[in-house]
């Protein structure tokens, strides 16, 4: 599944309840994953929005049944990095994806960057 989002606190709402849906439909309930999705599109809208463009999710799944979960908003120079929580004022979103997912990272691709996570099967409520 991949959807463009405006890049506003709706549209970050509802790539969290698209996520909920699409893991429902395959049948893989994951709070995780729903997690991951949620604070990857609220970064999106927050550090990677530029006026009148969109960011897009994408959602696949692999036969394992990881959930693989991308976020491409249009700022490729803002790299996504986490930080200590006792330091900064923000960043701790990234610190849930790497707490939830087993895997994640980002690639850019010309003026657009998409960041990536993993959420294997096995995971507690699952």
């Amino acid at each position: 599944m991949t959807i463009l989002l405006s890049a506003t606190r709706r549209g970050a709402r509802l790539a969290r309840l698209l996520t909920e849906r699409q893991l429902k439909d395959w049948d893989v309930p994951s709070a995780e994953a729903t997690h991951v999705a949620a604070e990857l599109a609220a970064n999106a809208v927050l550090h990677g929005r530029v006026p009148g463009r969109d960011f897009r999710l994408s959602l696949s799944r692999s036969d394992t049944g990881t959930v693989r979960i991308e976020v491409t908003d249009a700022r490729c120079e803002r790299i996504p990095r986490v930080q200590d929580p006792a330091l900064a004022e923000s960043g701790r979103g990234l610190l849930i994806v790497e707490a939830y997912a087993d895997r994640w990272g980002f690639e850019r691709t010309g003026p657009v960057k998409t960041v990536w996570a993993e959420v294997a099967p096995d995971r507690g409520d699952l």
